[in-house]
């Protein structure tokens, strides 16, 4: 129970009207109109699409006791308490965390930023927790879990009422610690404002999501706006081997500040003595450990996790056992194997810088007559610029290139691939193809494979369904080329 003065309290109130203190109980918190209850709070938040303002009578109607907004209307009904706040996007997350309690206080909460490798840091994350003995949370891209509940994602990262229910879920059940992949929306639409962060992890930064930023100093700003909100207590670790890795650094709060890399003096130093198809035998800061993982890019997540495990007080002995027993995440270089030696793996690559790590990974470990057949698509309602890239990247690194669907959502999808196509010259006609059917596309590369060679599916991983108009239909890379292997 918390009472109208505790939440308020919570915010920064430019003007206040009513009388908080006749509201002993406030019965909820939301943001969207249409899931208010009578005594709860409604707050009126600017969003992309909708301005929540419009929607205050109607909250009021509901029998909303609060209305939290950067307007008020000009009156408000007898009883009824008015907030006034500066930001409302930013008051939310204060509110939703005042009314949970506060549940990111309880918790060890990392959070993790960048375009790739967030979710494999933040499972890693989690996981090692759990080898210590530890009960943990996660929120990720691919599904948030509570100890060992697992509660289904639709968000990388969920809106604030929901984040914080989750959080103090997670400390009802007894974690201690979190890990959560903190998005690039997150960050700039405030549904992390009134956490209360241990540490902070950055990966890396490439174009994506500027259908949604504009630009890319936007999207950059909105990464580094997370590292300026950690609190002095907090750690904040950097890839320096990523060229905008230390301007993450620059004006935070958090101490300590550390950096890791693959190739350069750090204070997490991991370096690669051999890669292969099945696993990287990685030296960190000096002593040699064998990983299940494949690749330079999980190399370097794998410096992240170890990075950050030691910044958390975990002895550096016991992290590099938990590096050695850590396992893939479900989706993220996920290798399936044909009774006849043909290799697929399945792997979320969805941007071209991501494309490009995973393929230079194949050609590390692949041998030398190996061929590499790269199944790939670009989403449908986002970021245009990105599609010749993809497929740009796809034939530069590939033997035989299928383009396909990939989430079309309400584009036509023909007309998706004709924007990829555009990034091919003429001379890569001998070795692409176009199948709009993804379905028919891994069917196509499984037939097209001999023994010995490699098929990538990438752009959707842990997913398993397909966005068509506005649709999910049920969809898995992992059950189709399973099957399409094991008819060969």
């Amino acid at each position: 129970m918390i009472s109208a003065e505790t939440l308020i309290d919570a915010v920064v109130v430019d003007e206040l009207r009513g009388k908080p203190e006749t509201i002993a109980e406030v019965a909820g918190i939301t943001a969207d109109s249409r899931e208010v209850v009578p005594g709860g709070c409604f707050v009126a938040v600017r969003g992309v699409a909708v301005d929540g303002h419009r929607f205050i009578g109607s909250a009021l109607e509901k029998g909303a006791a609060i209305i939290v907004a950067e307007e008020l209307p000009a009156e408000l009904p007898a009883g009824v308490v008015g907030v006034r706040v500066p930001d409302s996007r930013a008051a939310l997350g204060h509110l939703a965390s005042r009314f949970y309690g506060d549940p990111s206080d309880e918790l060890t909460l990392v959070g993790v930023t960048g375009t790739n490798g967030k979710t494999t840091i933040a499972t890693l994350l989690y996981e090692l927790a759990r080898m210590r003995g530890l009960k943990a949370g996660l929120l990720s891209t691919v599904e948030n879990k509570i100890d060992t509940e697992v509660v289904a994602a639709d968000h990388t990262t969920p809106d604030p009422v929901q984040l914080n229910a989750l959080l103090r879920r997670m400390v009802d059940a007894g974690c201690t610690f979190a890990a959560m992949e903190v998005s690039s929306h997150a960050a700039d639409q405030h549904r992390i404002a009134g956490l209360t962060f241990a540490g902070g992890i950055f990966t890396n930064i490439t174009r994506d999501h500027l259908d949604y930023h504009k630009t890319f100093d936007a999207y950059l700003a909105a990464k580094k706006s997370f590292f300026d909100m950690l609190p002095d207590h907090a750690f904040a670790l950097t890839n320096l081997d990523d060229r905008n890795g230390m301007v993450m650094l620059q004006n935070t709060e958090a101490r300590p500040r550390a950096t890791y890399s693959l190739r350069d003096m750090a204070d997490f130093r991991v370096r690669i003595v051999e890669d292969r198809i099945d696993g990287m035998l990685l030296e960190f800061d000096g002593q040699q450990v064998e990983t299940m993982f494949v690749g330079r890019f999980n190399a370097s997540n794998l410096a992240a996790v170890y990075g950050a495990a030691c910044l958390l007080g975990v002895p550096r002995q016991e992290a590099l056992v938990c590096m050695s027993r850590l396992m893939p995440v479900a989706g993220r270089f996920q290798p399936f194997r044909s009774a006849d030696g043909v290799t697929a793996i399945v792997d979320y690559a969805h941007t071209p810088d991501a494309l490009i790590n995973v393929l230079d990974t194949i050609a590390e470990v692949a041998a030398d007559d190996a061929r590499v057949i790269t199944v790939c698509g670009a989403g449908g309602d986002r970021d245009k610029g990105k599609r010749p890239l993809m497929a740009r990247a796809a034939a530069d690194r590939s033997d035989l290139v299928i383009l396909t669907s990939d989430n079309p959502r309400t584009e036509d999808p023909e007309a998706i691939l004709a924007d990829m196509k555009a990034g091919l010259t003429a001379g890569d006609a001998d070795k692409v193809i176009t199948i709009t059917d993804r379905g028919e596309a891994i069917r196509r590369a499984a037939a097209e494979a001999r023994p010995g060679d490699i098929i990538l599916l990438a752009g959707k991983g842990h997913e398993d369904y397909q966005v068509i108009g506005t649709e999910k239909i049920h969809f898995d890379d992992r059950e189709e080329i399973k099957a399409a292997l094991k008819s060969r």
